[in-house]
């Protein structure tokens, strides 16, 4: 067995959780391998030994079984641009709060090897949007690509912007908000949820079009076939607005048309049998929280 380990370099409180990972990954003679600034930070405070590392270039090949994030969501997306399209199974042990997606608590740790090595897990593959290159946004040259959402939204101004949308080169409407969001069912518990949107199933083939505090309030969410081509150009006082793909952030020129569509590849997530998205559901949307249950 294969393994990668990655988390925030920052994260001091993964350590203890890190000690116990290895443990049992050398009790089942597994290869790891540490991201290098992680690694780092771990070693200034515990000699971990000697590891190979790998960066968000170098050093992960399609050889790996498992790819293991330590912290919480932000902590799985960020993973995701390290994986890529390598098919890379990866699994979220949760440092963070909220934990959708880094579904694996802490203390749980040894078990994301013992249920692997046990074979209680499915390969879930989960859909990514992207900005297609024909946009030309520099920033998003090399990692053009978000698991949850990509959203345009107001910059330098508390007035709203026009968010003028086309599906499939037909006109749908123009947003009168501070923004839009293009989730995919993976981001459908995110930001799209915050602003109303529904909640899908992470393996549904769909995209959801959510509206951030619209002025027109008959806008509502809009769930569409992931293989819509959905064209966005915003307009309104300031001369740019902000693009951003799941963290990663750009500034565009008000005008700039933008292409969304949905990615060419997956990206894989480890679904253990013990940790189901319904259970996620219910423990953290608190669904059935109910005295009458």
């Amino acid at each position: 067995m294969k393994v990668a380990i990655y988390g925030l370099a920052y994260q001091e409180s993964a350590l203890e959780y890190v000690l116990e990972l290895i443990e049992e990954l050398q009790n089942e003679n597994a290869e790891i391998y540490f991201e290098e600034l992680f690694f780092n930070s771990l070693s200034l405070r515990h000699k971990l030994g000697d590891y190979p590392t790998f960066t968000d270039l170098v050093g992960l090949d399609r050889s790996f079984d498992m790819f293991v994030s330590f912290g919480g969501d932000g902590t799985i997306l960020r993973a995701t641009t390290y994986v890529r399209d390598l098919d890379i199974p990866i699994v979220g042990v949760n440092t963070g709060r909220l934990g959708f997606l880094s579904t694996f608590k802490k203390e749980d740790v040894r078990k994301v090897v013992r249920e692997f090595v046990a074979g209680a897990y499915t390969i879930e593959e989960r859909s990514l949007v992207e900005v297609a290159e024909s946009s030309d946004i520099p920033e998003f040259k090399t990692l053009n690509f978000a698991l949850n959402e990509i959203t345009v939204s107001r910059k330098d101004t508390t007035s709203m912007i026009t968010v003028e949308t086309h599906l499939n080169d037909e006109y749908l409407t123009s947003y009168w908000a501070d923004g839009l969001i293009v989730s995919t069912p993976t981001g459908s518990t995110g930001y799209s949820l915050s602003c109303g949107g529904p909640v899908m199933a992470p393996t549904v083939k769909s995209l959801i079009l959510t509206p951030i505090a619209p002025h027109n309030l008959n806008a509502r969410p809009l769930v569409i076939s992931d293989d819509t081509l959905i064209r966005l150009k915003v307009s309104g006082r300031a001369k740019s607005h902000l693009v951003s793909l799941d963290s990663r952030i750009a500034t565009v020129p008000n005008g700039k048309e933008i292409l969304v569509r949905k990615a060419p590849f997956n990206i894989k997530m480890i679904e253990y049998t013990s940790e189901s998205f319904l259970k996620t559901l219910r423990n953290k949307l608190l669904w059935g929280e109910d005295k009458r249950n």
